[in-house]
């Protein structure tokens, strides 16, 4: 009884702090080269002002009205310590229902790592989006049907992150099992130990995101020695 009542608490704790967080401070870049502060909720659930395009809610303060923000009013956005960029599916690809919509920066870096979820689907989740198969350019071989998958709620919901490549969003292709050696090497060239962490099998694909906080942690380690 008393480990149903802790769980209990502990989701009910869990889920307001999420409501409380989901609203961040930051601000955004509109398709003018506008610079708006305010509190931003990147992952807003309903309908958007254009049905096609992932959108972000938006507030000047915490007393505010929210205003809705769709994809093409938009070039990046900040929300918290996250970072979003406006893009479109790659070549390829199709991003349903939503194009163009937002990718996270995973890793600014010259070769940056993305993670697109797809549009918001409530609840704060974000759905990967439907992955036609393609021939993948550069030297990292083909592509398709990548992603980390799980399982969530009753409904079995497949709840997917698809990861993805590039100097900028234009050139962005998929992270995939059959290219992530060399794809991940070349992000993380400056932090060696993490290189030979991804070439000795150490981290696979499916332990991307692990990967990426043991760069971060070798990273703030080089800078704050």
């Amino acid at each position: 009884m008393k480990y149903k009542l802790s769980f209990a608490i502990g989701f009910i704790v869990s889920i307001l702090s999420a409501h409380a967080q989901k609203w961040q401070p930051g601000y955004f870049y509109d398709t003018k080269g506008n610079k708006v502060n305010g509190l931003i909720e990147a992952y807003p659930s309903g309908k958007g002002p254009i049905k096609t395009e992932g959108f972000i809610n938006y507030k000047a303060d915490a007393k505010s009205n929210e205003i809705k923000l769709s994809a093409s009013e938009l070039q990046y956005f900040i929300a918290g310590k996250d970072s979003f960029v406006v893009a479109h599916a790659p070549q390829f690809e199709t991003w349903k229902p939503k194009d163009p919509d937002f990718v996270k920066v995973v890793l600014d870096e010259p070769l940056k790592l993305y993670v697109y979820g797809g549009s918001s689907s409530g609840g704060g989740f974000r759905i990967r989006p439907d992955v036609a198969a393609g021939i993948g350019g550069g030297n990292y071989g083909a592509f398709g049907g990548g992603g980390i998958g799980l399982t969530l709620g009753n409904g079995g919901s497949r709840i997917r992150n698809v990861y993805y490549f590039g100097a900028n969003t234009a050139e962005m292709q998929q992270v995939t099992p059959q290219n992530f050696v060399d794809v991940m090497s070349d992000i993380m060239a400056d932090e060696p130990q993490a290189v030979e962490a991804i070439q000795s099998g150490k981290y696979r694909f499916d332990k991307i995101q692990a990967l990426v906080k043991y760069y971060e942690t070798l990273k703030s380690q080089t800078h704050n020695p």
